[in-house]
Protein backbone atom coordinates (compact mmCIF):
# COMPACT_ATOMS: atom_id res chain seq x y z
CA UNK A 1 0.00 0.00 0.00
CA UNK A 2 3.04 2.25 1.05
CA UNK A 3 4.56 1.81 -2.84
CA UNK A 4 1.41 2.35 -4.04
CA UNK A 5 0.74 6.00 -2.32
CA UNK A 6 4.37 6.61 -2.99
CA UNK A 7 3.10 6.01 -7.26
CA UNK A 8 0.16 7.94 -6.88
CA UNK A 9 1.84 10.78 -5.21
CA UNK A 10 4.33 10.66 -7.68
CA UNK A 11 2.08 10.82 -10.50
CA UNK A 12 0.00 13.52 -9.05
CA UNK A 13 -1.99 16.69 -11.41
CA UNK A 14 0.78 18.52 -12.54
CA UNK A 15 1.09 21.98 -13.42
CA UNK A 16 1.65 24.06 -16.22
CA UNK A 17 5.77 23.32 -16.31
CA UNK A 18 6.91 26.23 -18.99
CA UNK A 19 7.64 29.67 -17.86
CA UNK A 20 8.79 30.78 -21.10
CA UNK A 21 6.13 32.52 -23.84
CA UNK A 22 4.89 29.45 -25.88
CA UNK A 23 5.66 31.40 -29.32
CA UNK A 24 9.64 31.58 -27.88
CA UNK A 25 9.49 28.21 -26.81
CA UNK A 26 8.86 26.82 -30.20
CA UNK A 27 11.52 29.22 -31.78
CA UNK A 28 13.77 27.52 -29.40
CA UNK A 29 12.72 24.01 -30.42
CA UNK A 30 13.00 24.77 -33.91
CA UNK A 31 16.12 26.30 -33.62
CA UNK A 32 17.62 23.29 -31.34
CA UNK A 33 18.33 19.93 -33.20
CA UNK A 34 15.73 18.00 -34.33
CA UNK A 35 14.07 15.39 -32.32
CA UNK A 36 14.63 11.77 -33.58
CA UNK A 37 12.03 9.65 -35.01
CA UNK A 38 12.04 7.68 -32.10
CA UNK A 39 11.92 9.90 -29.80
CA UNK A 40 8.80 11.36 -31.58
CA UNK A 41 7.37 7.83 -32.01
CA UNK A 42 8.13 7.65 -28.28
CA UNK A 43 6.22 10.76 -27.17
CA UNK A 44 3.51 9.81 -29.15
CA UNK A 45 2.91 6.62 -27.45
CA UNK A 46 3.25 8.26 -23.98
CA UNK A 47 0.53 10.88 -24.80
CA UNK A 48 -1.69 8.51 -26.26
CA UNK A 49 -1.16 5.54 -23.28
CA UNK A 50 0.37 7.16 -20.21
CA UNK A 51 -0.77 8.73 -16.45
CA UNK A 52 0.74 12.53 -17.31
CA UNK A 53 2.19 12.72 -19.95
CA UNK A 54 3.84 15.59 -19.64
CA UNK A 55 6.45 14.50 -16.90
CA UNK A 56 8.17 12.92 -20.49
CA UNK A 57 11.06 15.15 -20.89
CA UNK A 58 10.49 16.23 -24.26
CA UNK A 59 11.62 17.81 -27.55
CA UNK A 60 14.16 21.23 -26.17
CA UNK A 61 15.18 19.21 -22.73
CA UNK A 62 16.12 16.31 -24.11
CA UNK A 63 18.10 17.63 -26.51
CA UNK A 64 19.61 18.94 -23.97
CA UNK A 65 20.61 16.13 -22.00
CA UNK A 66 22.03 14.12 -24.93
CA UNK A 67 24.22 16.84 -26.00
CA UNK A 68 25.46 17.26 -22.33
CA UNK A 69 26.03 12.97 -22.30
CA UNK A 70 27.94 13.59 -25.83
CA UNK A 71 30.50 16.34 -24.48
CA UNK A 72 30.96 14.47 -21.39
CA UNK A 73 31.06 11.01 -23.74
CA UNK A 74 30.45 8.46 -20.31
CA UNK A 75 31.18 5.51 -18.97
CA UNK A 76 28.44 5.01 -16.58
CA UNK A 77 25.47 7.26 -16.36
CA UNK A 78 22.97 6.98 -13.24
CA UNK A 79 19.57 7.97 -14.27
CA UNK A 80 16.58 8.42 -11.11
CA UNK A 81 13.46 8.37 -12.68
CA UNK A 82 13.04 6.57 -16.07
CA UNK A 83 9.10 7.46 -16.79
CA UNK A 84 8.93 5.58 -20.35
CA UNK A 85 12.30 5.82 -21.23
CA UNK A 86 12.98 9.46 -23.13
CA UNK A 87 15.61 10.74 -21.04
CA UNK A 88 17.04 7.49 -20.69
CA UNK A 89 17.29 7.22 -24.75
CA UNK A 90 18.93 10.63 -24.84
CA UNK A 91 21.41 10.36 -21.85
CA UNK A 92 22.10 7.09 -23.92
CA UNK A 93 23.34 9.08 -27.19
CA UNK A 94 26.36 10.19 -25.59
CA UNK A 95 27.12 7.11 -23.78
CA UNK A 96 30.60 5.35 -24.05
CA UNK A 97 30.77 2.40 -27.04
CA UNK A 98 31.46 0.11 -23.70
CA UNK A 99 29.77 1.81 -21.22
CA UNK A 100 26.23 1.12 -18.90
CA UNK A 101 23.32 3.46 -18.54
CA UNK A 102 21.22 2.28 -15.32
CA UNK A 103 18.28 3.83 -14.52
CA UNK A 104 15.74 3.26 -11.92
CA UNK A 105 11.63 3.76 -11.43
CA UNK A 106 9.74 2.64 -8.72
CA UNK A 107 6.69 2.08 -11.77
CA UNK A 108 6.68 -1.49 -12.38
CA UNK A 109 3.97 -0.75 -15.12
CA UNK A 110 6.65 1.46 -17.30
CA UNK A 111 8.75 -1.48 -17.97
CA UNK A 112 7.27 -2.76 -21.42
CA UNK A 113 7.27 0.53 -22.36
CA UNK A 114 10.59 1.20 -21.27
CA UNK A 115 11.97 -2.03 -22.69
CA UNK A 116 9.82 -1.54 -26.19
CA UNK A 117 11.75 1.42 -27.04
CA UNK A 118 15.30 0.63 -25.51
CA UNK A 119 15.37 -2.03 -27.98
CA UNK A 120 14.39 -0.14 -30.91
CA UNK A 121 17.09 2.13 -29.82
CA UNK A 122 19.69 -0.28 -30.00
CA UNK A 123 20.93 0.39 -26.67
CA UNK A 124 18.88 -1.79 -24.95
CA UNK A 125 22.16 -4.07 -23.99
CA UNK A 126 23.90 -0.87 -22.79
CA UNK A 127 21.11 0.15 -20.28
CA UNK A 128 19.93 -1.41 -16.85
CA UNK A 129 16.53 -1.05 -15.80
CA UNK A 130 15.90 -1.23 -12.03
CA UNK A 131 12.67 -1.64 -10.49
CA UNK A 132 11.81 0.04 -6.89
CA UNK A 133 13.04 2.26 -4.35
CA UNK A 134 15.84 4.03 -5.39
CA UNK A 135 16.67 4.79 -1.74
CA UNK A 136 17.43 1.28 -1.74
CA UNK A 137 18.67 0.36 -4.84
CA UNK A 138 21.65 3.32 -5.36
CA UNK A 139 23.65 1.62 -2.50
CA UNK A 140 23.63 -1.57 -4.96
CA UNK A 141 24.74 -0.70 -7.79
CA UNK A 142 28.68 -0.98 -7.82
CA UNK A 143 30.26 1.75 -10.21
CA UNK A 144 31.39 5.50 -10.14
CA UNK A 145 29.08 7.48 -12.35
CA UNK A 146 30.11 10.43 -14.70
CA UNK A 147 27.03 11.47 -15.51
CA UNK A 148 23.56 11.41 -13.07
CA UNK A 149 20.40 12.89 -14.10
CA UNK A 150 17.83 12.92 -10.87
CA UNK A 151 13.90 13.13 -11.87
CA UNK A 152 12.36 10.91 -9.10
CA UNK A 153 10.47 11.66 -5.88
CA UNK A 154 11.08 15.47 -5.45
CA UNK A 155 10.64 14.94 -1.09
CA UNK A 156 13.84 12.50 -1.25
CA UNK A 157 15.91 14.92 -3.97
CA UNK A 158 18.05 15.65 -0.72
CA UNK A 159 18.74 11.63 -0.17
CA UNK A 160 19.28 11.09 -3.36
CA UNK A 161 21.75 13.57 -3.83
CA UNK A 162 24.06 11.96 -0.43
CA UNK A 163 23.64 8.40 -1.99
CA UNK A 164 25.18 9.45 -5.25
CA UNK A 165 27.96 11.79 -4.04
CA UNK A 166 30.20 8.57 -3.04
CA UNK A 167 29.22 7.31 -5.96
CA UNK A 168 31.03 10.35 -8.43
CA UNK A 169 34.51 11.09 -9.26
CA UNK A 170 35.66 14.68 -9.82
CA UNK A 171 34.32 16.08 -13.04
CA UNK A 172 31.13 13.95 -12.85
CA UNK A 173 28.15 15.98 -13.49
CA UNK A 174 25.03 15.96 -11.61
CA UNK A 175 21.51 16.94 -13.75
CA UNK A 176 18.62 17.59 -11.42
CA UNK A 177 14.69 18.30 -12.56
CA UNK A 178 11.99 20.08 -11.92
CA UNK A 179 13.84 22.25 -9.26
CA UNK A 180 11.26 25.64 -10.03
CA UNK A 181 8.45 22.97 -9.17
CA UNK A 182 5.82 24.93 -11.43
CA UNK A 183 7.08 28.09 -9.65
CA UNK A 184 6.37 27.10 -5.84
CA UNK A 185 9.53 27.79 -4.75
CA UNK A 186 8.65 31.32 -5.19
CA UNK A 187 5.05 31.49 -3.93
CA UNK A 188 4.45 31.04 0.52
CA UNK A 189 5.61 27.39 1.59
CA UNK A 190 2.18 25.75 2.48
CA UNK A 191 1.74 23.37 5.75
CA UNK A 192 2.45 19.86 4.69
CA UNK A 193 4.18 20.97 1.08
CA UNK A 194 6.81 18.37 2.03
CA UNK A 195 8.23 18.29 -2.26
CA UNK A 196 8.26 22.40 -1.93
CA UNK A 197 10.11 22.09 0.97
CA UNK A 198 12.10 19.57 0.46
CA UNK A 199 12.93 21.06 -3.06
CA UNK A 200 14.42 24.47 -1.55
CA UNK A 201 16.52 23.07 0.55
CA UNK A 202 17.99 21.37 -2.38
CA UNK A 203 18.34 23.89 -4.02
CA UNK A 204 19.70 25.84 -1.89
CA UNK A 205 22.11 22.94 -0.47
CA UNK A 206 23.47 22.96 -4.13
CA UNK A 207 24.56 26.01 -4.23
CA UNK A 208 26.15 26.20 -0.71
CA UNK A 209 27.65 22.40 -1.11
CA UNK A 210 31.83 23.18 -1.14
CA UNK A 211 31.62 19.68 -3.43
CA UNK A 212 29.70 21.17 -5.97
CA UNK A 213 29.78 23.86 -8.70
CA UNK A 214 26.31 24.61 -9.64
CA UNK A 215 23.74 27.05 -11.89
CA UNK A 216 20.11 26.44 -12.36
CA UNK A 217 18.82 26.69 -15.88
CA UNK A 218 15.78 28.14 -16.43
CA UNK A 219 14.64 24.79 -19.21
CA UNK A 220 11.12 23.54 -18.56
CA UNK A 221 10.03 23.37 -15.20
CA UNK A 222 13.94 24.28 -13.91
CA UNK A 223 16.95 21.93 -14.72
CA UNK A 224 20.34 22.27 -12.29
CA UNK A 225 24.23 21.61 -13.65
CA UNK A 226 26.50 20.65 -11.19
CA UNK A 227 29.52 19.43 -11.11
CA UNK A 228 31.45 17.24 -8.69
CA UNK A 229 34.75 19.60 -7.57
Amino acid sequence: MAKMANIRYFYRKIEDMHFLDAALENYISKHSQEEPPILRELNRETHLKVLQPRMITGHYQGRFLSLISKMLFPRYILEVGTYTGYSALCLAEGLHEDGELHTIDINEELGDIQEKYFKKSGNASRIIRHTGDALELIPKIDRVFDLIFIDAEKREYLRYLELILPKTRPGSVILSDNVLWSGKVLQPLEEGDKATAQLLEYNRLLKEDPRLDTVLLPIRDGLTLSRVR
